[in-house]
């Protein structure tokens, strides 16, 4: 391996750790808001079922990844490390201050500035829809930013028809509704495993096999890769996560366990679907929004707007922010040949 493929290999697994600090732990967010448990036995269950959505995932979501940029071969290698290690530094840059910033959208913003820096406007894969499936940067996030809306408005009708219902519940029945919460929380986890674990993956792949291998009929993404890649993003999120936790906990607005039930049950199923499409989403933008979503259902004066104006604020910077990063990177690369 020369250096480009090695800084890409090394990217795309500090890629995969910071999706596990900075996607990854919103998943049990709801846990923690509802103090069912301590922060680190809701981790270790978020681990569980990262490293499960890890290692079952496809390769659909890794194919649309890679497939941003359109570059020759011999410059691949260092378009993805540019735009891997642009969407770690902010994505990092992010999490110190607290903030649930995206690193998908970082991710794309990243690899569309080195694209366009090593090829001009026609490196990158603009993209659009075919058929049923998203491709390109202008399909990918038109799906990342319908994505929010669709997750808080399922959010809000979900809490609408649910919170009648739990009303006629007899008080015992607080345990199993907890229990929901629980189930909920592992399909978000088990969701951003299969999506956000591929992205880390495809750039793996094809930095040490070439895009080819991520092609129909091509090897996959084998199962080295796959386990390197799901474990780091599933430890990370014990490891770096509890800030991220507690800013969607606790800060955007005070949920209980109907609330809690309509947001991950929302939020799960967007992720799933996004990823039966090959559509890359950011675990962060699509939990706060169903999050927000339950909240505005039914107490929209609780909600704290100045956090939900803080996150809007981020997601809106961190596309241009990124993709001058990869930019940036690959001058810097070019001034060291």
């Amino acid at each position: 391996m020369n250096l480009a493929e090695l800084l890409a290999a090394g990217g795309s697994l500090a890629l995969a750790a910071l999706l596990g600090v900075s996607d990854a732990p919103n998943a049990v967010a709801p846990l923690v808001s509802s103090r069912t448990r301590a922060f680190l036995p809701v981790a270790g269950w978020s681990v569980l079922w990262h490293l499960a959505g890890g290692l079952l995932a496809g390769t659909l979501v890794a194919r649309t990844t890679v497939g941003l940029v359109h570059v020759p071969a011999r410059s691949l290698a260092a378009v993805l490390a540019a735009g891997c290690w642009a969407a770690v530094a902010f994505t990092w840059a992010a999490t110190r201050l607290g903030l649930p910033a995206s690193a998908s959208v970082s991710l794309v913003g990243g690899l569309t500035g080195a694209a366009i820096a090593t090829g001009g406007l026609a490196a990158v894969n603009w993209g659009g829809l075919e058929g049923a499936r998203v491709f390109g940067v202008v399909g990918v996030l038109a799906g990342i930013l319908i994505a929010p809306v669709a997750a808080g408005t399922a959010a809000y009708f979900l809490e609408q028809v649910m919170r009648p219902l739990s009303l006629r519940l007899r008080r015992g029945a607080g345990r199993p509704l907890r229990a929901g919460v629980w189930a909920t929380t592992a399909a978000v986890a088990l969701a951003d495993g299969t999506n956000d674990g591929q992205k880390a993956m495809g750039i793996l792949t094809a930095s040490v096999s070439g895009a080819a291998a991520l092609a129909p009929g091509g090897s996959g993404i084998s199962w080295p890769v796959r386990v390197a890649c799901s474990t780091i993003l599933a430890a990370c999120t014990v490891l770096g996560g509890r800030r991220i936790v507690v800013t969607v906990a606790r800060r955007l607005w005070r949920s209980n366990t109907v609330d809690d039930l309509a947001a991950e049950g929302s939020a799960a199923s967007l992720i799933f679907l996004a990823g039966s499409v090959g559509l890359p989403l950011s675990t962060s933008t699509v939990v706060t929004s169903a999050k927000v979503g339950a909240g505005a259902s039914r107490r929209p004066r609780h909600l704290n707007r100045h956090q939900v104006v803080r996150v809007l604020a981020t997601w809106l910077v961190t596309l241009p922010a990124s993709a001058a990063g990869g930019a940036l990177l690959i001058g810097c690369s070019r001034l060291l040949r």
